[in-house]
């Protein structure tokens, strides 16, 4: 597969949340203003709001783009029925979703068998909410085997994480270009234009949240340092396409394709400053925190980032993961213990074996434990992890799991209750030999 930009030695901005400025040419950005009457290089000053004007100034998100056109010039869209035939957003309407309260455990989702790029690759699971309202959150899967090529895709509904699982990510964005591999993730925002490239197949998880936008968890009584370390951010800087070819532009609207074409490339922003932009993280980085006494901590402490509702400390999406670490607990069952839960649980892995399903649970699977329905390890971990001798044990570097856990209720998209991405209809059966243990003697 061939790339159509170079990838190598990009740089990068660091840090979470700050206010960045970048320029590809010197000058580029205006200094002490941000609309002169006349932009260096006869730019085009054009401001990119991801929040409202008028939210407080801690919580707002805007950038100023300083480009060769402006977003405005390109053809009317059109409707684009090749894109999203596995795409759904209204889960408010049951039209095509399936509802159920069973534990549900799917296998890959399998590579295409014909050319398919990032945008036509998309596969809805489940979901909850309506972009329209923005309020609610739909969690995918991705497969492709084609890069973009003069063509950027921008989603009006919500601001994507992207977990890949296998393959590489070659990114360009407004903003600038990122590479993004297993164990580390990426957020696009909302509205932002992306093209996504590859030298070989990719796949991967992405959760869209409809409303709010991700941050990093506040630590409370760890203190200042832990968790995902804001300096372990990393953010595109400026660069730029100055070309007369056509590209076609891909816009998600409301769970909807549409597509339109414009002269010359969206990626032609020569500088940049603002608070809105991608980024990239190395889950690697995570400063993971346990018990250094007794019993599993709760999920939360693995927390990465995180999008709120209005109620403090109920998400949107918590962003978890499950990464390599020492388990020291004394006298405790040490995988994630038997669970009901009132936020519903999205579990994906990246790499190796998860403890609490150590044979059933492989790279690129995916698991949805809905609210307050049982789920815990299977008869085969539980049986392991009772009996073992408790000497501390390091988690090999390869295992790496990771949790979207909402507070919506999330509905089934009916195309994935079928073995269209093989659902695992035994499932179930995993706690079978669990249903017969008995009451034994006080120990």
């Amino acid at each position: 597969m061939d790339t159509h930009r170079n990838y190598e030695n990009l740089d990068y901005a660091i840090g979470f949340g700050n206010h960045v400025e970048t320029e590809a040419l010197k000058g580029a950005v205006p200094k002490g203003q941000n609309s002169p009457q006349k932009c260096a290089y006869n730019l085009i000053a054009e401001q990119f709001s991801g929040t409202a004007f008028t939210l407080p100034r801690a919580s707002n998100q805007k950038t100023w783009l300083y480009k060769i056109r402006p977003s405005a010039a390109h053809t009317p869209f059109v409707d684009a029925p090749e894109f999203g035939k596995y795409v759904k957003n209204d889960f408010l309407n049951d039209h095509g979703l399936t509802i159920t309260p069973n534990q549900l455990r799917w296998k890959r989702l399998p590579l295409p068998q014909k050319p398919t790029t990032f945008a036509e690759g998309l596969v809805t699971v489940c979901g909850a909410g309506d972009p329209s309202i923005k309020q609610g959150i739909a969690i995918y899967l991705y497969a492709a085997n084609k890069s973009m090529t003069n063509s950027s895709l921008f989603n009006s509904d919500g601001d994507f994480l992207i977990v890949p699982w296998e393959g590489e990510m070659l990114i360009t964005t407004e903003m600038g270009k990122m590479t993004v591999k297993p164990r580390e993730i990426c957020v696009i925002p909302r509205g932002i234009k992306f093209s996504v490239e590859m030298t070989k197949p990719i796949r991967g998880y992405i959760c869209e949240v409809f409303k709010g936008h991700f941050r990093i968890p506040d630590l409370g009584p760890i203190g200042a340092n832990g968790l995902a370390n804001p300096r372990d951010f990393l953010v595109p800087t400026a660069y730029y396409e100055n070309t007369e070819e056509e590209f076609q532009i891909i816009n998600k609207y409301l769970g909807k394709f549409y597509k339109c074409t414009k002269k010359g490339s969206p990626y032609d922003v020569v500088g940049w400053h603002g608070n809105y932009y991608p980024y990239k993280y190395n889950l690697d980085l995570f400063n993971a925190m346990g018990t250094v006494t007794f019993d599993h901590p709760d999920p939360s402490i693995f927390t990465v980032i995180t999008c709120q509702t209005d109620e403090p400390g109920v998400a949107v999406c918590d962003f978890a993961i499950f990464p390599p670490r020492w388990m020291v607990a004394e006298h405790t069952f040490r995988p994630p213990y038997y669970h009901r839960n009132v936020m519903s649980e999205y579990m994906g892995n990246i790499s190796g074996q998860y403890d609490a399903k150590e044979d059933g649970f492989q790279p690129g699977y995916g698991s949805l434990h809905s609210i307050l329905q049982g789920h815990g390890p299977d008869h085969e971990s539980f049986t392991k992890w009772s009996n073992i001798d408790l000497e501390p044990i390091k988690y090999p570097y390869e295992n790496l799991a990771f949790m979207f856990e909402s507070t919506y209720m999330f509905k089934t998209c009916s195309f994935v209750m079928d073995d269209q991405v093989n659902l695992d209809h035994d499932y179930y059966h995993c706690w079978d030999k669990l249903a017969h243990n008995k009451l034994g003697d006080k120990p």
